[in-house]
C-alpha cells in the first residue's frame, strides 16, 4: 500500500467514524553511520525508521495516535487510539487542524550530490581522517571516537482541509576525538564538521584542527580565582545559548517557567544582541518550509538590539496569547505530539573576526568548552555554575591553558554584559548557533 492510498483510506474511515477535521503526518528517516578504530571499522549502522501519526477532532476534542506500519490493520488501530486519547487530554484551548497558509517560500535543503556519495567513499574518508590525526604528532595516542554519519529525512503532512505539503533534507557530519598524552598529562578534544558538500571535506584539515585543539591544552596552569572578562568561543557560546533557548517558547512563558514571561517589548539584553530564527538556512539542521501544523515558516527576529520582539508560537500558544502563530509548531518525530520548537535559532554575528575580538582583551579567559550544562544551569533563574576548559589571555594573546575551572554567573545578566560579538557563527551539531561572545566579567574558580 502506498502512502497516498493509505491516506485516502484513513481519511475516509475516520470521517465515517465521526471524526471531523483529520490530519496525517508521515516521516521517513534514512541513516548511515560508521566509526573506525586503528584503521578498522569499529561500529557500522544502516537504518531506516519511519511511520505515520494521526490527529483528528471528534466530539470537539483532538485525539492523537501513531503507527510504524502503513497497512490496512493500522487504520482502526490509529482511530481507536485517537478516540481513547481524547478522554485523557484536556485543555481549555483546543488544538485545531490548519487549513493552510496563503504562501509558502521555496527552500532547497536536499543535496542530490550528497545522496549519491557511496558508502565505500564515506568509510574511506573517515579512515583517512583517523590516519591523518595519528600522523600529526607522536603525542596523539588514539582517537576514542572517529565517525561519519549521514541522515536523510522526508516529511509529508496532509489533511482533509486540502493541505498537502512535503519536504526533504539531508546532511553529513564528521566527529573526531583526539587523545594526547605527554608524560602523566592526558587531554582530549572534539572536532566536528557538518556539510551537504562531501567533495569539500578535507581529511587532513579536520584532523589537524582536532590535533591542535588537544595539543594546545597540554601544560595547563592554575590562575588566581576571581572575576575575569570572558571570551566564550563560538561553540561554547552556542551550547550555552542552546541551554537557555527554551525560554523563547511561549509554552514555557505560559507555564510560568521562563524568565521571558511578560517581557515582550522590554530590554532583556545589551544593544549588541540580536537573536533570530531562520528556517531557510541552506546548511541548517532544522531548516523547513512548513512547521508541524502545516503553517508556512518565515524568518523571525526574537530579540533586536536587546529588546524582546517575539516568542515562538504554535497555533495553540498563539490562541492563548491572542496573537498569531509564528510557524514554530514542532514534533520531535512522528511519535510525538505537537509542541513548540525553533528551527535554526542563533545570535546574529558581527563583521568582527574572532582574532580581533581576542586582541581587544587586556586580560581574561578564553572559554573553549563547557561541561555540566544540564545539571549546572537553571533555565528559570538563569544562574549557572559550569566546569570549563580554556586559556588565560594577556595583552590580546593566548598565554597558556588553564587547569579545569568553574565559571559562574547569570545568563540573563550575561546578555546585558556582552561587549563584543565575533563574525564566526557556528552550529555545533545543533539547531542553535552563535558566534564568539566577549562578556564583561564572570566569576572564575580554579581548584
Amino acid at each position: 500500500m502506498t502512502i497516498q492510498e493509505f491516506q485516502l483510506k484513513l481519511f475516509s474511515v475516520a470521517e465515517s467514524s465521526g471524526f471531523t477535521d483529520v490530519e496525517m503526518y508521515y516521516e521517513k528517516k534514512e541513516v548511515f553511520g560508521c566509526q573506525v578504530y586503528k584503521g578498522e571499522i569499529d561500529q557500522y549502522e544502516i537504518a531506516e525508521d519511519g511511520g505515520v501519526s494521526f490527529r483528528g477532532i471528534i466530539n470537539g476534542k483532538m485525539g492523537y495516535a501513531y503507527s510504524e506500519k502503513i497497512d490496512d490493520a493500522s487504520i482502526p488501530f490509529l482511530l481507536d487510539n485517537a478516540k481513547e486519547n481524547t478522554q485523557i487530554m484536556y485543555d481549555e484551548h483546543n488544538e485545531e487542524i490548519f487549513s493552510g497558509s496563503s504562501h509558502y517560500e521555496q527552500g532547497n535543503f536536499f543535496s542530490r550530490s550528497l545522496n549519491e556519495v557511496t558508502i565505500p567513499e564515506k568509510i574511506q574518508f573517515i579512515k583517512d581522517v583517523e590516519r591523518e590525526l595519528l600522523a600529526q604528532d607522536p603525542r596523539i595516542v588514539a582517537s576514542e571516537y572517529c565517525g561519519i554519519r549521514t541522515e536523510t529525512v522526508s516529511r509529508n503532512l496532509l489533511n482533509n482541509k486540502g493541505l498537502s505539503l512535503t519536504d526533504q533534507m539531508n546532511f553529513l557530519y564528521v566527529i573526531v576525538e583526539a587523545i594526547v598524552k605527554d608524560g602523566e598529562e592526558t587531554k582530549t578534544s572534539f572536532e566536528f564538521k557538518v556539510t551537504k558538500d562531501f567533495q569539500r571535506l578535507n581529511a587532513k584539515e579536520i584532523a589537524k584542527k582536532a590535533a591542535d585543539e588537544a595539543l594546545s591544552q597540554l601544560r595547563s596552569r592554575n590562575i588566581t580565582s576571581k572575576e575575569y572578562p570572558i571570551l566564550l568561543r563560538n561553540d561554547a557560546a552556542a551550547n550555552l545559548l542552546a541551554t537557555y533557548s527554551t525560554n523563547f517558547s511561549a509554552e514555557n512563558t505560559q507555564a510560568g517557567i521562563s524568565f521571558l514571561k511578560d517581557k515582550l517589548g522590554k530590554q532583556i539584553a545589551g544593544q549588541k544582541i540580536t537573536i533570530v530564527d531562520d528556517p531557510f538556512l541552506e546548511d541548517g539542521l532544522a531548516s523547513r518550509t512548513f512547521d508541524s501544523e502545516g503553517v508556512a515558516t518565515k524568518k523571525l527576529t526574537l530579540v533586536e538590539s536587546g529588546v524582546l520582539q517575539s516568542l515562538l508560537h504554535n497555533q495553540k500558544t498563539a490562541k492563548k496569547d491572542q496573537t498569531e502563530t509564528t510557524g514554530h509548531a514542532h514534533k520531535d518525530s512522528y511519535k510525538s505530539v505537537v509542541k513548540v520548537g525553533p528551527s535554526n535559532l542563533y545570535l546574529e554575528p558581527s563583521t568582527t573576526p574572532f582574532e580581533a575580538v581576542l586582541a581587544s582583551m587586556d586580560e581574561g579567559i578564553l572559554i573553549t568548552k563547557l561541561q555540566g550544562l544540564h545539571s549546572g544551569a537553571n533555565t528559570v533563574s538563569g544562574d549557572f555554575s559550569l566546569a570549563a576548559n580554556g586559556f588565560y589571555v594577556k595583552d590580546g594573546k593566548v598565554q597558556y591553558p588553564v587547569n579545569q575551572m568553574t565559571i559562574a554567573g547569570n545568563f540573563y545578566q550575561l546578555l546585558k554584559n556582552v561587549e563584543e560579538i565575533g563574525s564566526d557563527l557556528t552550529f555545533p551539531l545543533s539547531p542553535v548557533g552563535s558566534p564568539s561572545v566577549l562578556v564583561k566579567s564572570l566569576a572564575v574558580t580554579v581548584e
